[in-house]
């Protein structure tokens, strides 16, 4: 099973599902990806009805343990009495609903804020070699990365996602915040992701 594939018959996500996103979230903050206690990741572990399994709000991501881990509805809500989830939580499971993805990644990466700055229509990447692993084509493939204004209702940021987005690009950057990045796991999501922001430092001129 690859990190973070949650098996579609359990009833609980199980601890496995806890220490991947435990580990993948030590991995983004150790790159100063995810600082203080910001960002969020997320596994799906029902489709139907669509359940996640969603970081904690308000710790360290990178001192998670397979504990730190909650369970939540398409909407973000959970009936655990004790963990609680990022309001973001409901944008996550958006954006599995919409896309059909198993896992979510939200970082607060440099690269991505400044370039939804300076393109705030939506960033353009093209015949770069680094595309490939963000699963497009190297040349003469243009590649465009919504960019949506930063908003604290998640429903407003669900209604911008849904309305910009496209199959082939699975990412969205919210300006002044961050990078919302998906895949069918966490680890094409960290393929992804990482791609991407390599890609954005290219673009913004960051070293």
């Amino acid at each position: 099973m690859r990190p973070g594939e949650a098996d579609p018959g359990e009833a609980d996500p199980g601890e496995h599902v806890g220490r991947a996103l435990a580990a993948e979230c030590a991995r983004y903050a150790a790159m100063g990806w995810m600082r203080g206690t910001s960002g969020n990741l997320s596994v799906v572990v029902g489709r139907d009805p669509l359940r996640l399994a969603v970081t904690v709000s308000g710790k360290d991501k990178g001192e998670l343990t397979a504990d730190d881990v909650v369970l939540v509805d398409a909407a973000g809500r959970t009936d655990d009495p004790v963990r609680v989830p990022s309001a973001e939580a409901a944008l996550h499971g958006r954006i599995a609903a919409v896309s059909g993805a198993g896992a979510v990644v939200h970082v607060h990466a440099l690269a991505p804020v400044v370039a939804a700055e300076r393109s705030p229509g939506g960033v353009g990447l093209r015949d770069l070699e680094m595309l490939k692993g963000f699963g497009r084509h190297a040349h003469d493939d243009l590649v465009v990365v919504p960019v949506v204004p930063n908003s604290q209702d998640m429903r407003v940021l669900g209604d911008a996602f849904e309305a910009g987005f496209r199959p082939d690009v699975p990412a969205l950057l919210v300006a002044r915040h961050g990078v919302y990045v998906w895949g069918d796991d966490l680890l094409q999501a960290r393929h992804r992701l990482e791609c991407l922001e390599w890609l954005l430092r290219f673009e913004v001129g960051i070293s």
